[in-house]
């Protein structure tokens, strides 16, 4: 173990994932960075995980007390590992032998970097990004995420075309590496969201602060994706538009606050019943119970807004950082300009 290099824990959230930890754990552990530590922190799982883990001499295995979804067991299991960097990794990602190593070099070379991830490809198609992440993660001014390498469902081929280092708005939470002390001071991931959007929260709320968050493609990971919840999903339908909501009432600045917040609104109702004319009444039901429970919690994110407001406040570093916050429309983009990969859309981030 080389001790002036920076002390990495990798940590994987599990809940009842023996058989993804027997796929993908043999990879993680043939990391090969020298400090670094690798962590199962278990959401209180009633299958053999433990057992898997057990095959493995240098695995640490952090039990929780029960299920607190991937906000809350994050933060309960990372409040007692001690390193200079964290590694959110899922329990569905095998990984390149080195793919620890360039981005800890760049995170070193710029103290300003908060957070970043590796290049993101599909487990079972490899030569195609994989949704939750690909290249980099970006945002348009309605809030709808999207990636350097898929916009909605629309994947691209890699063909090398996304290979820069760059200065994205989010990082996907099934790798994000991010400076442990940030994440303490931060009071890491919202627990309100249970799952899903919450590493754009989390990312959103350290831009505010001044900080960077970078993908680094020279690092590569392999995701299988909707080992949890598939994306056809009635409840993964129904987490990704009520969290996108909370993520942009509670971040987005003020002045956008009751101009772009309702027309978000407007373009959810549009989903919804193209969905119910397409004869998916699953998916307008998921859409509907979002907004029925963003109405009547609209205090508590209220709350959650100012919270969110005083960690960046406590936490500022410079001037807010908007880069990845695209101006444009991508259901615009998308639909009408059947613009469906990253390179097609035009560049230009937002200033406020």
């Amino acid at each position: 173990m080389s001790s002036n290099m920076p002390k990495v824990a990798v940590v994987i959230l599990n809940w009842n994932g023996e058989k993804l930890l027997e796929t993908f754990l043999p990879s993680v552990m043939a990391s090969t960075y020298p400090n670094s530590e690798i962590w199962i922190a278990d959401n209180a799982s009633s299958d053999n995980s433990e057992k898997v883990a057990q095959q493995y001499e240098n695995l640490h295995w952090l039990q929780l007390d029960k299920n607190y979804g991937f906000t809350g067991g994050y933060n309960r299991a990372l409040k007692q590992i001690k390193a200079d960097y964290f590694v959110l990794l899922n329990s569905d990602v095998a990984v390149e032998p080195d793919w620890i190593e360039p981005i800890i070099s760049l995170m070193e070379t710029d103290k300003s970097i908060g957070a970043c991830q590796p290049k993101i490809l599909a487990y079972k198609q490899k030569t195609h990004f994989e949704y939750a992440g690909a290249s980099g993660g970006y945002l348009d001014i309605y809030g709808f995420p999207f990636c350097r390498g898929r916009i909605f469902d629309t994947c691209e081929e890699d063909n090398g075309q996304y290979e820069s280092v760059e200065s994205v708005f989010w990082a996907s939470g099934a790798a994000m590496f991010v400076r442990a002390s940030l994440y303490n001071n931060m009071e890491g991931l919202d627990e309100a969201y249970f799952a899903h959007m919450e590493e754009i929260d989390f990312c959103w709320r350290i831009k505010r602060a001044g900080y960077k968050v970078m993908v680094c493609p020279e690092s590569v990971v392999y995701h299988l994706g909707g080992a949890t919840l598939s994306k056809a999903n009635p409840k993964k339908t129904y987490l990704n538009f009520r969290n996108n909501l909370i993520l942009l009432f509670k971040n987005v600045p003020s002045v956008y606050l009751f101009t772009r917040f309702p027309i978000r609104i407007l373009l959810d109702t549009v989903a919804a019943y193209r969905a119910l004319f397409s004869g998916d009444f699953n998916t307008f039901k998921a859409i509907f119970k979002a907004h029925i429970y963003f109405m009547f919690n609209i205090f508590s994110i209220l709350k959650r807004r100012k919270k969110a407001n005083k960690q960046v406040n406590n936490n500022t570093i410079g001037k807010v950082n908007n880069d990845g916050w695209m101006r444009l429309s991508l259901v615009y983009r998308y639909f009408l300009k059947k613009q469906n990969k990253f390179s097609l859309l035009p560049n230009s981030s937002c200033d406020v």
